[in-house]
């Protein structure tokens, strides 16, 4: 198999964001009353976007749609200010980055953050990198795992989805590679464990970035 495409999931696969994700959430439980969450929890609140991350932090008794949408504004304006203090690319991305430019693979970015974050986290972090598709969440389109925006990107950059390379670091991720038909392949530095990529249908791991020139 040639393969000519690697679309990359973002949090937890180029970048390191949970620090700031989980902080901006914390603040706006503390402003409504409600009990906070040490980071770790975190790894397992986010993925599916912005409205399930509220749901997921908030007590269960909580979550009428009220509340829920009240908290989603209220952080969405707080990460909005927020979203690159700690916030910063693994070790060795930059790096792999350049590996998969070399190799001649097109790149794209894929992410259930907030479409105008997604976008404006590529251009902070990774300004000098070629991506020929970037999508986050967007109104009207499904999030992942639903394979629509997968799919888009396949056609934009017209190339078959079963020559991607799909790396990202949740189910979430790997069951969205292969609701498309694209490589699914499971990365282990980001939020959660090698078993759950296992069980969602991965069957290839990295451990570090540099090792992505295993698959190319």
């Amino acid at each position: 198999m040639k393969w000519k495409a690697v679309l990359f999931d973002l949090d937890g696969t180029l970048l390191n964001t949970l620090i700031d994700l989980s902080n901006a959430v914390n603040r706006v439980l503390s402003i409504k009353g409600f009990p906070t969450h040490p980071i770790d929890r975190y790894r397992y609140f986010v993925g599916e976007g912005a409205k399930l991350l509220i749901y997921r932090a908030l007590p269960e008794d909580k979550r009428t749609d009220k509340i829920v949408n009240d908290c989603l504004a209220l952080f969405m304006d707080d990460y909005g200010q927020n979203w690159n203090v700690a916030t910063r690319p693994y070790d060795g991305i930059h790096e792999m980055l350049d590996i998969v430019t070399a190799h001649g693979l097109k790149m794209a970015i894929l992410s259930n953050k907030p479409h105008e974050l997604t976008v404006r986290c590529i251009t902070t972090f990774f300004p000098i990198w070629k991506f020929e598709a970037v999508f986050g969440q967007r109104i009207a389109i499904p999030k992942k795992p639903d394979p629509t925006a997968a799919l888009e990107i396949a056609a934009i950059l017209n190339i078959p989805p079963s020559e991607f390379h799909y790396l990202g670091d949740t189910a979430i991720d790997i069951k969205t590679a292969k609701a498309a038909q694209m490589h699914p392949v499971g990365v282990l530095w980001g939020f959660r464990p090698m078993e759950e990529l296992k069980q969602s249908g991965a069957d290839v791991f990295l451990h570090r970035p540099e090792d992505i020139i295993k698959i190319l």
